[in-house]
Protein backbone atom coordinates (compact mmCIF):
# COMPACT_ATOMS: atom_id res chain seq x y z
CA UNK A 1 0.00 0.00 0.00
CA UNK A 2 1.33 3.50 -0.78
CA UNK A 3 1.84 5.20 2.59
CA UNK A 4 4.78 7.61 2.53
CA UNK A 5 4.69 10.80 0.39
CA UNK A 6 6.93 9.45 -2.37
CA UNK A 7 4.87 6.25 -2.56
CA UNK A 8 1.59 8.15 -2.68
CA UNK A 9 2.88 10.49 -5.38
CA UNK A 10 4.09 7.58 -7.50
CA UNK A 11 0.77 5.78 -7.10
CA UNK A 12 -1.10 8.94 -8.12
CA UNK A 13 1.16 9.37 -11.14
CA UNK A 14 0.47 5.80 -12.24
CA UNK A 15 -3.28 6.36 -11.82
CA UNK A 16 -2.99 9.59 -13.83
CA UNK A 17 -1.26 7.72 -16.65
CA UNK A 18 -4.06 5.15 -16.49
CA UNK A 19 -6.67 7.88 -17.03
CA UNK A 20 -7.49 9.37 -13.62
CA UNK A 21 -8.22 13.10 -13.65
CA UNK A 22 -8.51 13.63 -9.87
CA UNK A 23 -6.73 12.12 -6.87
CA UNK A 24 -8.32 11.95 -3.40
CA UNK A 25 -5.58 11.60 -0.78
CA UNK A 26 -5.11 10.98 2.94
CA UNK A 27 -1.75 11.04 4.74
CA UNK A 28 0.32 9.08 7.24
CA UNK A 29 3.35 10.11 9.29
CA UNK A 30 6.81 8.58 9.11
CA UNK A 31 5.61 5.71 11.33
CA UNK A 32 2.64 4.95 9.09
CA UNK A 33 0.08 6.45 11.49
CA UNK A 34 -2.77 8.52 10.03
CA UNK A 35 -2.15 12.26 10.31
CA UNK A 36 -3.74 15.63 9.60
CA UNK A 37 -0.38 17.43 9.61
CA UNK A 38 -0.59 20.02 6.80
CA UNK A 39 3.17 19.79 6.27
CA UNK A 40 2.84 16.13 5.32
CA UNK A 41 -0.01 16.98 2.95
CA UNK A 42 2.04 19.81 1.44
CA UNK A 43 4.86 17.35 0.81
CA UNK A 44 2.51 14.87 -0.87
CA UNK A 45 0.79 17.57 -2.93
CA UNK A 46 4.07 19.03 -4.20
CA UNK A 47 5.41 15.61 -5.14
CA UNK A 48 2.22 14.90 -7.06
CA UNK A 49 2.30 18.26 -8.83
CA UNK A 50 5.93 17.76 -9.80
CA UNK A 51 4.85 14.60 -11.63
CA UNK A 52 1.57 15.53 -13.31
CA UNK A 53 -1.38 17.91 -13.71
CA UNK A 54 -3.99 15.76 -11.92
CA UNK A 55 -6.54 17.56 -9.71
CA UNK A 56 -5.33 17.38 -6.10
CA UNK A 57 -8.02 16.66 -3.51
CA UNK A 58 -7.12 16.24 0.17
CA UNK A 59 -9.27 14.58 2.81
CA UNK A 60 -10.08 16.59 5.94
CA UNK A 61 -11.35 13.50 7.76
CA UNK A 62 -9.78 13.34 11.23
CA UNK A 63 -6.90 10.92 11.57
CA UNK A 64 -8.34 7.76 13.16
CA UNK A 65 -5.20 6.18 14.55
CA UNK A 66 -4.75 4.78 18.08
CA UNK A 67 -5.64 8.23 19.47
CA UNK A 68 -8.31 9.54 17.09
CA UNK A 69 -8.34 13.24 16.20
CA UNK A 70 -11.45 15.40 16.34
CA UNK A 71 -13.36 16.78 13.36
CA UNK A 72 -11.78 20.19 13.98
CA UNK A 73 -8.29 18.67 13.82
CA UNK A 74 -9.02 17.71 10.21
CA UNK A 75 -9.37 21.37 9.25
CA UNK A 76 -5.60 21.82 9.60
CA UNK A 77 -5.26 20.02 6.26
CA UNK A 78 -6.75 23.06 4.51
CA UNK A 79 -3.47 24.89 5.14
CA UNK A 80 -1.94 22.59 2.52
CA UNK A 81 -4.10 24.49 -0.04
CA UNK A 82 -5.29 21.63 -2.27
CA UNK A 83 -7.51 22.40 -5.24
CA UNK A 84 -10.32 20.41 -3.61
CA UNK A 85 -11.09 18.97 -0.18
CA UNK A 86 -13.67 16.46 0.97
CA UNK A 87 -16.52 17.69 3.14
CA UNK A 88 -18.45 14.84 4.77
CA UNK A 89 -21.97 16.13 5.19
CA UNK A 90 -22.98 14.75 8.59
CA UNK A 91 -22.10 12.98 11.83
CA UNK A 92 -20.50 9.54 11.47
CA UNK A 93 -20.09 6.70 13.97
CA UNK A 94 -17.13 4.59 12.87
CA UNK A 95 -16.38 1.13 14.29
CA UNK A 96 -12.58 0.96 14.63
CA UNK A 97 -10.01 -0.40 17.07
CA UNK A 98 -12.72 -2.24 18.95
CA UNK A 99 -14.75 0.86 19.78
CA UNK A 100 -17.13 3.41 18.31
CA UNK A 101 -15.58 6.68 17.14
CA UNK A 102 -17.99 9.58 16.74
CA UNK A 103 -16.90 12.15 14.16
CA UNK A 104 -18.76 15.37 14.94
CA UNK A 105 -19.39 16.72 11.46
CA UNK A 106 -22.23 18.86 12.78
CA UNK A 107 -24.04 21.54 10.82
CA UNK A 108 -22.02 24.26 12.51
CA UNK A 109 -18.80 22.41 11.68
CA UNK A 110 -19.90 22.13 8.04
CA UNK A 111 -20.61 25.85 7.86
CA UNK A 112 -17.21 26.65 9.34
CA UNK A 113 -15.37 24.22 7.07
CA UNK A 114 -17.18 25.49 3.95
CA UNK A 115 -16.27 29.09 4.77
CA UNK A 116 -12.63 28.15 5.37
CA UNK A 117 -12.52 26.40 2.00
CA UNK A 118 -14.10 29.40 0.30
CA UNK A 119 -11.50 31.73 1.84
CA UNK A 120 -8.72 29.50 0.50
CA UNK A 121 -10.30 29.01 -2.95
CA UNK A 122 -10.68 25.27 -2.30
CA UNK A 123 -13.58 23.47 -3.99
CA UNK A 124 -15.54 21.27 -1.53
CA UNK A 125 -16.36 17.70 -2.49
CA UNK A 126 -19.70 17.09 -0.74
CA UNK A 127 -19.58 13.49 0.46
CA UNK A 128 -23.05 12.05 1.03
CA UNK A 129 -23.32 8.96 3.25
CA UNK A 130 -27.11 8.93 3.74
CA UNK A 131 -30.34 10.66 2.73
CA UNK A 132 -30.38 13.29 5.47
CA UNK A 133 -26.87 14.44 4.50
CA UNK A 134 -28.13 15.27 1.03
CA UNK A 135 -30.87 17.35 2.66
CA UNK A 136 -28.25 19.15 4.77
CA UNK A 137 -26.09 19.85 1.73
CA UNK A 138 -29.06 21.39 -0.07
CA UNK A 139 -29.83 23.44 3.05
CA UNK A 140 -26.29 24.88 3.08
CA UNK A 141 -26.56 25.59 -0.64
CA UNK A 142 -29.78 27.52 -0.02
CA UNK A 143 -28.01 29.43 2.77
CA UNK A 144 -25.32 30.48 0.29
CA UNK A 145 -22.57 28.80 2.32
CA UNK A 146 -21.76 26.52 -0.61
CA UNK A 147 -21.23 28.04 -4.04
CA UNK A 148 -21.84 26.62 -7.53
CA UNK A 149 -20.90 24.62 -9.40
CA UNK A 150 -21.43 21.91 -6.78
CA UNK A 151 -19.61 18.60 -6.62
CA UNK A 152 -21.36 15.71 -4.84
CA UNK A 153 -19.92 12.30 -4.03
CA UNK A 154 -22.28 9.48 -3.05
CA UNK A 155 -20.66 6.99 -0.66
CA UNK A 156 -22.24 3.54 -0.95
CA UNK A 157 -21.66 0.32 1.00
CA UNK A 158 -19.86 1.66 4.09
CA UNK A 159 -22.81 0.75 6.32
CA UNK A 160 -21.06 -2.22 7.96
CA UNK A 161 -18.47 0.03 9.65
CA UNK A 162 -20.26 3.41 9.66
CA UNK A 163 -23.58 3.71 11.45
CA UNK A 164 -24.37 6.81 9.41
CA UNK A 165 -23.85 5.16 6.00
CA UNK A 166 -26.14 3.35 3.54
CA UNK A 167 -25.85 0.20 1.45
CA UNK A 168 -25.29 0.41 -2.30
CA UNK A 169 -28.25 0.21 -4.63
CA UNK A 170 -28.84 1.64 -8.12
CA UNK A 171 -32.25 2.91 -7.01
CA UNK A 172 -30.72 4.93 -4.20
CA UNK A 173 -28.28 6.61 -6.60
CA UNK A 174 -31.18 7.38 -8.95
CA UNK A 175 -33.13 8.92 -6.06
CA UNK A 176 -30.17 11.08 -5.09
CA UNK A 177 -29.61 12.25 -8.65
CA UNK A 178 -33.27 13.27 -8.91
CA UNK A 179 -32.85 15.51 -5.84
CA UNK A 180 -29.67 17.30 -6.90
CA UNK A 181 -29.79 21.08 -7.44
CA UNK A 182 -28.92 22.58 -10.80
CA UNK A 183 -25.31 23.32 -11.73
CA UNK A 184 -24.14 20.09 -10.08
CA UNK A 185 -21.71 17.31 -10.91
CA UNK A 186 -21.93 14.02 -9.03
CA UNK A 187 -19.78 10.98 -8.52
CA UNK A 188 -20.24 7.66 -6.73
CA UNK A 189 -17.86 5.43 -4.82
CA UNK A 190 -18.60 1.89 -3.70
CA UNK A 191 -16.92 0.17 -0.77
CA UNK A 192 -15.45 -3.33 -1.22
CA UNK A 193 -17.30 -5.48 -3.77
CA UNK A 194 -19.61 -2.54 -4.51
CA UNK A 195 -16.81 -0.53 -6.12
CA UNK A 196 -17.19 -1.44 -9.79
CA UNK A 197 -21.00 -1.79 -9.81
CA UNK A 198 -21.42 1.59 -8.09
CA UNK A 199 -18.92 3.27 -10.42
CA UNK A 200 -20.61 1.94 -13.56
CA UNK A 201 -24.10 2.78 -12.27
CA UNK A 202 -22.92 6.34 -11.66
CA UNK A 203 -21.48 6.61 -15.18
CA UNK A 204 -24.65 5.20 -16.75
CA UNK A 205 -26.67 7.82 -14.88
CA UNK A 206 -24.54 10.63 -16.28
CA UNK A 207 -22.15 10.97 -13.36
CA UNK A 208 -18.51 10.42 -12.53
CA UNK A 209 -16.84 7.66 -10.53
CA UNK A 210 -14.11 6.95 -8.01
CA UNK A 211 -12.08 3.77 -7.60
CA UNK A 212 -8.98 3.00 -5.56
CA UNK A 213 -7.43 1.38 -2.51
CA UNK A 214 -9.20 3.57 0.05
CA UNK A 215 -12.49 1.92 -0.90
CA UNK A 216 -11.44 -1.55 -2.08
CA UNK A 217 -8.19 -3.52 -2.29
CA UNK A 218 -9.50 -6.37 -4.46
CA UNK A 219 -9.59 -6.60 -8.26
CA UNK A 220 -12.08 -9.46 -8.10
CA UNK A 221 -13.33 -11.87 -5.45
CA UNK A 222 -10.29 -13.20 -3.59
CA UNK A 223 -7.81 -11.49 -5.94
CA UNK A 224 -5.92 -8.51 -4.55
CA UNK A 225 -5.46 -5.52 -6.86
CA UNK A 226 -1.86 -4.74 -7.72
CA UNK A 227 -2.26 -0.95 -7.67
CA UNK A 228 -4.66 1.97 -7.78
CA UNK A 229 -3.77 2.26 -11.47
CA UNK A 230 -5.03 -1.26 -12.18
CA UNK A 231 -8.46 -0.32 -10.79
CA UNK A 232 -8.45 2.91 -12.82
CA UNK A 233 -7.45 1.08 -16.01
CA UNK A 234 -10.42 -1.29 -15.71
CA UNK A 235 -12.93 1.52 -15.19
CA UNK A 236 -11.48 3.51 -18.10
CA UNK A 237 -11.78 0.45 -20.30
CA UNK A 238 -15.42 -0.04 -19.28
CA UNK A 239 -16.23 3.63 -19.91
CA UNK A 240 -14.71 3.50 -23.38
CA UNK A 241 -16.55 0.25 -24.14
CA UNK A 242 -19.75 2.23 -23.42
CA UNK A 243 -18.77 4.70 -26.14
CA UNK A 244 -17.84 7.42 -23.64
CA UNK A 245 -14.54 9.13 -22.88
CA UNK A 246 -12.68 10.05 -19.71
CA UNK A 247 -12.09 13.72 -18.93
CA UNK A 248 -8.54 15.04 -18.80
CA UNK A 249 -7.58 16.99 -15.67
CA UNK A 250 -8.00 20.26 -17.62
CA UNK A 251 -11.47 19.22 -18.80
CA UNK A 252 -12.41 18.09 -15.29
CA UNK A 253 -11.40 21.47 -13.88
CA UNK A 254 -13.78 23.16 -16.32
CA UNK A 255 -16.54 20.73 -15.34
CA UNK A 256 -16.01 21.35 -11.63
CA UNK A 257 -15.44 25.11 -11.79
CA UNK A 258 -11.84 24.86 -10.60
CA UNK A 259 -9.33 27.41 -11.90
CA UNK A 260 -6.84 26.18 -14.48
CA UNK A 261 -3.39 25.44 -13.06
CA UNK A 262 -1.91 28.56 -14.65
CA UNK A 263 -4.59 30.73 -13.01
CA UNK A 264 -4.02 29.59 -9.41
Amino acid sequence: MPIQPDEVAQSVYEAYNAGASLAHMHARDINGIQTNDPEVFKDINQRVRDKCSIIIQNSIAPALGPNPNSADDGLAVLDALPEMASLDMGISVISAHGKDIIIEWTRNFLRKAARMMDERNIKPELEIFNDSQLDDAIMLINEGVLKPPFSFSFVMGMNRVNQGAVAYSPQRIANYVAMLPSNTRFSTLGIGPNQLPAALTSVLMGGNARVGFEDNIYYSKGVLATSNAQLVERLVRCIRDLGLEVASPAEARLMLGIPALNDR
